[in-house]
Formats: C-alpha cells, structure tokens, sequence
C-alpha cells in the first residue's frame, strides 16, 4: 500500500511517501512544497494544488493522510493553513483517493506510546520505523513522513 503523508502549510507544505507491506515500512520520497512570501496568497494556493497534483500523478498513492489543524495562537496563520488544507483535500479527492486525518496526539502516541512525545522522539522513530541513517530534514518532510507512518499502523492492510 502507497501512503502519502501531508504536514499542511502554505509557505512550507510537508510530503512524505512510504510504501507498507508485509509490516514493513519502506521509504519511497520526500520533500517540500514551497512557495514565495512575494507573490500572492491564491498563487501560493495554486502551486500547492500544482505541485501536490504532480506528486500524487508520479507516485500513484492510494490513500493520504493528513495532520489535522490544532489551534494555534495566530488566527490568521491558521485561516492561512485551514485554506491550504482546503486544497490538499480538494486535489486528493479529484484523484479519488481515500484522505485520512490525524491530530498531533494521535501521531504522537502512534510512533512513541506517548502523547507528549518531543519533536525529537517522533524524529527518531521515523527514522527508526523507515530504518534510515538520519533523521529526514526538513522537520515539515520528517512531520509528514511520521503522519503517513501513523497511518500504515493505524489501518489494517493484513
């Protein structure tokens, strides 16, 4: 099963694609979106829409899983988010692919047992569950990869 994991944002938006079989996690890309603070906000939108559209056309995914927004102190930034999260679910669901959601909690205690876990742990256990030499940098593209991972063990494919 091809997973494709999604850190959303709208100035750096985290993938990460995996492939689960066989209780085995295998790495397949991973990356960033980004889009200029210079041009307009519906332009970023559209390269995002763009950019995932081409990701999702090479890799073939058969279901995504996105973080799912958490309150943040800025409101505005996260209007900014919910918009980009908007075309994320827009662009996976005119490919028809299933869009699966999970909290920061939920992530958290899927890679570590521990809903409090550090951003480090959860690093770590990407590169653990990914069997890596080092941790995937960018922390958005390592975010993402730990969203899909948290997917492939929540999901039965057995």
């Amino acid at each position: 099963m091809r997973i494709i994991g999604i850190d959303p944002g709208y100035g750096i938006l985290g993938f990460g694609i995996i492939d689960y079989q066989n209780n085995k996690h295998t790495l397949v890309d991973y990356g960033v979106i980004k889009t200029s603070k210079d041009i307009s906000f519906p332009d970023r939108l559209l390269h995002i829409g763009k950019r995932l559209n081409e990701l999702l056309e090479i890799y073939n995914p058969k279901e995504m899983a996105v973080e799912e927004l958490f309150f943040q102190k800025n409101a505005k930034t996260a209007m900014f988010v919910a918009q980009a999260r908007g075309v994320i679910l827009y662009v996976a669901k005119e490919k028809n692919i299933p869009v699966y959601e999970y909290t920061p909690l939920q992530i958290k205690q899927g890679l570590t047992g521990y809903g409090r876990a550090e951003k480090i742990q959860i690093q770590q256990m990407v590169k653990l569950f990914l069997n890596l030499t080092k941790i995937p940098k960018p922390d958005d593209a390592a975010d993402a990869l730990a969203v899909a991972i948290t997917h492939s063990n929540t999901k039965v494919y057995r």
